[in-house]
């Protein structure tokens, strides 16, 4: 397993990529309520991160098991984990929550993060799951610093959760960022503390809790992209990209201006 440390050039350039990511974010909050179709969101984000100058990373991304990705954001709707495909079908409503997945590609570097949004006013049930899955995203962060281990930000995020009756995904993992969207080594959302390989200043890794309300368990669709919990219950998903330091992570992307839909 190859681990690319970045220098600090390097990471300057995946800031930018980054806070385009949560720029592309906020722009699509403004565009969240119900009524709106996944393919129209997915058609504003398409268009706000080329107007400034980049390239959607998720576009035609390759499957081992299919088709490529046929569009620019990944729109998973309550029961779907991850890998939502955008499409005209989909129309958004009352209650209903969206994790939006965006990655962009700048200067030849990439940035990756997710927000779960809100459509319109959601139950106090699902509102918890939000924000303890957004809590621990945090706890991870916190735990990704010099002179720790992988496991010590899996544990994090998995006592946590679990500690708040939730589900911890397994199959999915975080994962390192930089010229590529995913780089060596997997970051997993569970994990023993002082276990993995030794975290050093310069590693830039995309945390992401994938969290369910209900059972764990997640199976494929027959698009070959669509992951959806078994149980059919809700899922909550977050993502930042961060650099590893010493006493504290750096944060790359952003989720200012989100709070504001």
């Amino acid at each position: 397993m190859k681990v690319f440390l970045k220098t600090e050039d390097e990471i300057e350039l995946m800031r930018k990529a980054n806070q385009l990511v949560g720029s592309t974010l906020a722009e699509l909050a403004k565009h969240i309520k119900p009524g709106v179709t996944t393919f129209q969101l997915d058609k504003v984000a398409d268009e706000f991160i080329r107007d400034h100058g980049a390239i959607p990373t998720f576009k035609d991304y390759p499957n081992p098991f299919g088709s490529p990705f046929p569009a620019s954001i990944c729109t998973s709707v309550n029961e779907v984990v991850v890998h939502g495909v955008p499409d005209k079908k989909t129309i958004l409503k009352e209650g209903d929550i969206i994790s939006i997945d965006c990655g962009t590609l700048l200067n030849g570097y990439n940035g990756d993060s997710c927000y779960t949004f809100c459509v319109g006013e959601v139950t106090d049930e699902v509102k918890k799951l939000l924000t303890v899955t957004e809590q621990a995203l945090y706890l991870g962060i916190d735990n990704a610093v010099a002179g720790n281990h992988l496991g010590d930000i899996g544990h994090a995020v998995q006592t946590y959760c679990e500690s708040n009756g939730y589900g911890v995904v397994r199959e999915l993992t975080g994962h390192g960022i930089g010229r590529a969207m995913h780089e060596e080594p997997k970051v997993p959302n569970y994990g023993v503390r002082g276990n993995g390989i030794l975290l050093k200043e310069g590693m830039c890794l995309a945390i992401e809790p994938m969290i369910t309300m209900g059972d764990r368990h997640i199976g494929l669709m027959p698009d070959r992209w669509t992951i959806r919990t078994l149980d059919q219950k809700p899922a909550a998903h977050f993502e930042h990209t961060i650099v590893v330091r010493k006493g504290k992570a750096e944060i790359l992307s952003t989720f200012e201006g989100i709070g504001l839909q």
